[in-house]
């Protein structure tokens, strides 16, 4: 009986999009997770999905973080909430971790650079969009930049549907990618921002002491699995890595119920 009520114990997962996406591309894993009996809080970040502010509006890496780092604090003190983010958002999960690592029973990284405490949070984006540098690489995503009226214009980024079609949705169904076509934004990558550039700003101490799961996508054409797991070695022996084999950088559309249930085993393991 006591096994039986450990398989049944509720978790609080909370999503967190990657770039220029939004809560919307975790529909198929919320459902599954939430049949499970779960509880799930998938939110948009500003300018993101259905919120109306505009990327340039975002001032820094703090604001646009903001609607996690609020979800996670209001987290009650018996709760540890299970972290996902996907791509751009293991940043967003970092900055919650280094916030509030009391709340956080375990941060799962899918697809998603993960940061190394004392180091730029930056760092691991960076040396994956230098390597990325040759031409005709992003085909038609769309570099802008807008002024803010500041002295750092805001610098965004926005994926082509060529992109989205050959290197991140090859292997989801046509349908879903339709659906990102229609509702991917605009959006900031905050590569000189302090939060992103300090290396003070996760510590071993804090951030460092949230166990922390690495998942990578073996079918990956934006960040080759290969170079991912270089990546959560780099992190460090506590690191536990994953796989999800036929998964393209969308393992949410590619390989949902794979996903959900991933997630479901590290919160069960973690919690």
């Amino acid at each position: 009986m006591e096994e039986i009520g450990k398989r049944r114990r509720q978790h609080h997962f909370v999503l967190v999009h990657g770039l220029c996406h939004g809560a919307w591309c975790w529909y198929k894993v919320a459902t599954v997770l939430e049949s499970a009996g779960h509880r799930v809080t998938a939110f948009d970040q500003p300018a993101c999905g259905a919120n109306a502010v505009r990327a340039e509006e975002v001032l820094s890496f703090e604001e646009y973080s903001r609607p996690l780092l609020r979800a996670v604090a209001a987290a009650p003190p018996e709760e540890k909430v299970v972290l996902v983010g996907h791509s751009f958002g293991g940043h967003n999960l970092a900055l919650a971790m280094e916030a509030h690592p009391e709340k956080v029973a375990v941060a799962i990284f899918v697809s998603a650079p993960m940061p190394v405490a004392g180091r730029p949070m930056s760092a691991v984006l960076e040396q994956h969009l230098q390597g990325d540098s040759a031409p005709h690489f992003f085909l038609d995503c769309t570099f802008g930049i807008v002024e803010t009226g500041s002295e750092n214009p805001a610098e965004t980024f926005l994926v082509g549907p060529e992109w989205m079609s050959r290197r991140m949705y090859q292997l989801s169904p046509p349908e879903d990618l339709t659906l990102a076509r229609l509702l991917v934004r605009p959006a900031q990558m905050f590569l000189r921002d302090e939060a992103m550039t300090g290396e003070k700003v996760l510590t071993e101490g804090r951030y460092g002491a949230v166990s922390r799961v690495f998942v990578v996508a073996e079918e990956d054409k934006t960040w080759p699995a290969e170079e991912q797991r270089r990546v959560a070695v780099s992190c460090g022996p506590g690191v536990e890595v994953r796989a999800i084999g036929g998964a393209d950088h969308m393992p949410m559309f590619s390989k949902p119920a794979e996903l959900a249930q991933l997630i479901m085993e590290v919160a069960e393991k973690y919690s």
